[in-house]
């Protein structure tokens, strides 16, 4: 008796391969990016290849779909939602803030590579949208020995509709980092990683196979 496809990504028919750059299956880059280098082809997938491991050693995971939330760019059912890169551009006027990195907590005082992600949730109601990025923003930057970068700042696309809160929990955590060099580091009282800002239903939900897990 033949199977049927799995909603849960079991059929990797249904996915494309880590070594495929489909632009057509990947959300376009959104005004986080707007301005600056834009990963794509060859330097897209190097990153996203080492952000699935990334992710799963944090395991960063997406509950609804029960995969390591890297493979979320390679569902083809979902051809708008995952990850884009980009290269933040020094001197732009929305780039990192040199005054604001303490020498103690990051090497050198010095922040010079710095990478951009923005987050497209399934749906606008995603009710895991923020601790889906905040596991990845804990993930990528508690592993930063695994890439080039000094920082990866992380933020929601606007189509989420708490995507304001969202940005603004991640903005506190990222200065908190910037400040004391520790990703577990809270900052702010907007929201706690376990709390859910947002309401409705939606397809991505929390990493780590619970929203209280730790990344």
């Amino acid at each position: 008796m033949p199977g049927f496809p799995s909603p849960f990504g079991a059929d990797d028919d249904l996915f494309d391969g880590y070594d495929e750059f489909v632009a057509e299956n990947l959300p376009r880059p959104g005004e986080f990016l707007d301005g600056h280098d834009v990963l794509a082809g060859a330097d897209h997938l190097a990153f996203h290849r080492l952000t699935r491991d990334c992710f799963e050693e944090r395991t960063v995971y997406d509950m609804t779909f029960d995969y390591n939330l890297a493979r979320l760019n390679l569902d083809t059912r979902h051809g708008d939602a995952g990850f884009r890169y980009a290269v933040e551009r020094a001197g732009a006027s929305d780039a990192v803030d040199p005054a604001q990195v303490d020498e103690d907590a990051v090497d050198g005082g010095e922040v010079d590579r710095v990478l951009r992600a923005e987050f497209t949730p399934t749906t606008a109601f995603c009710p895991q949208t923020h601790t889906l990025t905040i596991g990845a923003f804990r993930a990528w930057n508690g592993l930063s020995d695994r890439h080039e970068y000094d920082l990866v700042r992380v933020r929601a696309a606007p189509m989420h509709d708490q995507s304001e809160a969202v940005n603004d929990r991640l903005a506190e955590l990222e200065e908190s980092y910037l400040e004391t060099g520790d990703v577990e580091a809270e900052g702010g009282e907007s929201f706690g990683v376990g709390s859910n800002p947002t309401s409705g239903t939606g397809d991505a939900s929390a990493g780590g196979r619970s929203t209280d897990a730790p990344f």
